[in-house]
């Protein structure tokens, strides 16, 4: 197959996992708590990415190890709750737009925790970009408090996102980023498996058919939207770069609304407005300067 087709045969397949995670996390939530299927969600992709993390082990510097084991908790575990006790009380839809904020939260982490400089065409789109998160929440039918509290989880998660990013961009620049992630996500499998334990997951009704579905959707999302997904990222950016890879944000939160509207979530023109807004801020933000 020529490069350039299979190049973009993984950024779709790639869009349409990490679009699709936010409705696996609502089917998870029919049966599981919120605490429960990001326990998976983190457990099934430790176990999978283990037989990398034992060979990662011995290439990553003893002094940096708590440094990966910072990334895997602010970029992964810490997200993963988030987004999920958030989908408790908002649409899959509105979560995967609400994620598309991240590059914008990388630009502002920088700036202000990271001293990383920042030209006027950034701080434009970041702008844009919070342009379109308001006409978002205005464009919400029932607008309570409650919404826009649990909304705001969704917001925390990216900005820890941004954070995890500048992070490993300062202090973890030299290592491979495939054990980066296994490494942290290896940390990550006792935690997770006590907080399953303690909610009392391994005691549930699991010749149930809703449990035995919740746990198999919160198994693909790890399994799937987070180990495979992590390995085709880092696949494309080797084939291609990072720059076409990172061009996967704009497809994920539209495979997320295209999911809402087929399970039959409220979603308005003015919604998909502000999706595009926020995308053009995106856009503002990682174009390439002319020299």
């Amino acid at each position: 197959m020529d490069k350039k087709l299979m190049n973009l045969a993984i950024f779709s397949i790639l869009s349409i996992i990490w679009g699709s995670s936010f409705v696996l996390m609502k089917e998870g939530l029919t049966a599981l708590s919120a605490y429960q299927v990001a326990s998976l969600r983190m457990l099934s992709s430790g176990l999978v990415l283990l037989p990398f993390a034992v060979s990662a082990f011995k290439k990553i510097p003893s002094q940096k190890m708590g440094i990966v084991f910072l990334s895997g908790f602010i970029g992964n575990f810490i997200p993963a709750y988030l987004f999920c006790i958030a989908e408790t009380n908002i649409d899959s839809s509105l979560a995967g737009i609400l994620n598309s904020l991240t590059p914008l939260f990388t630009i502002l982490v920088g700036l202000f925790l990271f001293k990383t400089p920042a030209n006027f065409q950034k701080i434009l789109g970041v702008i844009i970009g919070f342009v379109g998160l308001c006409l978002l929440f205005a464009a919400g039918k029932n607008i309570s408090f409650q919404n826009l509290s649990f909304a705001s989880l969704v917001l925390v998660a990216t900005f820890f996102y941004g954070l995890n990013v500048n992070l490993v961009g300062k202090y973890l620049k030299n290592i491979r980023a495939i054990d980066i992630v296994s490494v942290a996500f290896a940390f990550l499998i006792i935690p997770s498996t006590l907080i399953l334990y303690l909610t009392g997951y391994f005691s549930m009704p699991f010749q149930e058919i809703a449990f035995q579905k919740a746990t198999i959707a919160g198994i693909v999302l790890g399994v799937v939207g987070t180990s495979i997904a992590s390995i085709l990222f880092y696949i494309l950016i080797k084939r291609s770069s990072i720059v076409f890879a990172s061009m996967v944000t704009y497809g994920i939160p539209i495979i997320a609304v295209a999911w809402g509207v087929y399970f039959g979530e409220s979603i308005s023109l003015l919604q998909i407005a502000s999706l595009f807004i926020i995308l053009a801020g995106v856009y503002i933000v990682n174009k390439p300067q002319r020299s």
